[in-house]
Order: C-alpha cells, then structure tokens, then sequence
C-alpha cells in the first residue's frame, strides 16, 4: 500500500493488462464501497472511439458514476500532464462527497500522474514538434527512433517503439534540451492528501492472450471497422496512434488485407500487454490478486480502509 498522508480518504487504484477484466472487477469493487470510478485509460477518454477503445458499456456506466470516460475530443491536445490536473481536481471535488474513489485503467503513464505527478519537462516548441510531425508522417517512425537510440539510448531501450507521441516527445525534449530524456525523468514523487492503495490483476499468460484475442474478434463483430472508418480522415491526431485503429488505417490504405489487419491487432495488444506487465511489475507498492478472486482483494481493502 501507498500511503501519502494520514487521511479518511482512499483511492483504490485497480492495474492490470488490457483484456484482463479491470472494468468489471472495478465495478465490483465501486459497487461494494459505494464509490464512483474514475479511468486511468488514455484513449478511453477520448469520444467517438467506444469500440477500439474498450469503454464501459452503457450499462456499466449507468451502474456506476464514471468520470475521464468520452469526456474529450478526439482534438483534444491531452496528455499525462493535463490529464494530472484535472484528475487531482476532478478527485478534489469527489471527495467532497465520498470516502472512496476506485481509479482503473492500463495506461501506466496516467496512472504515475494520477499517484504520483510528473516530472517538470519543457513546454512543447511548436516549431519542432511540427517539423518531428512531419518527419513521422514521411519518413516513418523508424527514423525518429534512429535519433531516440542516439540521443538517449537508455530509454530507446523502454519506450514502446510503436508509440509515435511518446518516441516523437523524447526526441523532442532531447533536442531542446541537450540532455537525454531519461535524466530529466527524475521521477520525485509529490505528495497527494490522500491514501493510495494498489491491486493488480493478474492471469497465467497464455489465457491472458487467449483473452485478448477473443476480445479483438468481438470488437470486429461489434463495428471497429466502422468505427476506424469514421475516423480515419482524423488519422494523424496523437489520440488515434493506438492499437486497433492504426492498423485498420493500413488496411483502409491498402497496405494490408483486412485478415491481415486483424491479426495484427490481436499481435500488437498482445504485445502492448506484455510490456504493461512489465511496467506494473517494477511498482513494488501493487498488491497482485488472481483475476476471479475478488472475495479476497474486497477483504483486502476492507482491513485497509
């Protein structure tokens, strides 16, 4: 348990891998603390997206009070640092009312900001971020990756190459600053007014994939692939470089088969589980729970709150 300050108020924080049911245990748990839900998710945010993106169902939502769930637009320039201020002041005012707030999401990111805040990088140049935009869009992001490796190969060896923001934000901070990214990311962490308690949730791997993969068909029967048509006119916003929609845009542009597509969904979510594990794996302060037992992570919370 994380434990920031003495205080009658908790967040639980509920982890774990994309398809490894956070939704539903997150709303067990809601449900017996009569607590409201707030997503640690960075693209559940965002409105227009449900299906790729996993977001409660309409049910879900109207079973519990939601909050960060298609708040945004698609537009929106948001990131881990907007995304600490309106959460913390978002949680302000929950607590008003409530003893308990459950935080879920797999977005390893909002989550540190949520907890712990971010550190103090630069602003953005725009001029820069422009010209490493423009570079993503022709040269690929293969030759931004070059320049990561060379400028800070600590965390060119962390960073998921398949994220253009964070791989186009690093170089960007490398460039303006002369420093490699990874030295500036001191990782201090700043003191919440609130106690943080942690649960991860956890399956053997092959059905974790086993999952996944089953999830992936059942956003396709659901609509994706309309979905990612509705937007694919907005594909270069930093909101739409994500699984699922990245890879039905190669399809739309005929780079690959619809099949094909697909198949590269359920790869790269499976692969973009493995490495959330990995993240959460470094957080000493997560308490882990086999995926079906909620009984014990409930009294789990029950002797901590």
């Amino acid at each position: 348990m994380t434990t920031t300050m003495t205080s009658t108020k908790h967040l639980i924080v509920v982890v774990g891998a994309t398809g490894s049911g956070k939704t539903d245990i997150s709303l067990r748990l809601a449900t017996h603390f009569g607590a409201p839900i707030i997503s640690t998710d960075s693209r559940q945010v965002y409105k227009g997206i449900p299906i790729g993106t996993a977001q409660p169902t309409a049910e879900q939502l109207a079973a519990v009070e939601h909050h960060f769930i298609a708040s945004h637009s698609l537009t929106d320039n948001f990131n881990c640092g907007e995304y600490e201020v309106q959460a913390l002041a978002r949680l302000e005012e929950l607590f008003r009312a409530h003893d308990v707030v459950v935080a879920v999401g797999g977005s390893g990111l909002y989550i540190q900001a949520l907890c712990e805040g971010m550190d103090d990088l630069p602003q953005a140049d725009e001029q820069l971020r422009q010209s490493l935009m423009e570079r993503l869009q022709n040269e690929g992001i293969e030759s931004l990756l070059a320049d990561l490796e060379r400028l800070d190969p600590d965390y060119y060896a962390q960073v998921d190459h398949c994220n253009p923001s964070r791989v186009v934000r690093a170089v960007e901070v490398c460039m303006q600053t002369g420093q490699p990214y990874s030295s500036l990311r001191k990782g201090e962490r700043h003191k919440r007014n609130f106690n943080i308690i942690k649960i991860g949730i956890e399956w053997e791997r092959a059905t974790l994939y086993d999952r996944i993969n089953r999830r992936v068909d059942m956003m396709i029967d659901e609509g994706l692939e309309a979905e990612a048509r509705s937007v694919y006119h907005l594909r270069q916003l930093n909101s739409l470089q994500t699984v699922g929609y990245r890879e039905m845009f190669d399809y739309f542009d005929g780079t690959t088969t619809r099949e094909e597509a697909i198949e590269l969904i359920k790869r790269n979510s499976r692969r973009y589980a493995k490495r959330q594990m990995t993240w959460f794996r470094r957080d000493a302060d997560i308490e882990w729970f086999n995926a079906s037992d909620v009984e014990s992570m409930i009294d789990f919370l029950d002797n901590k709150i």
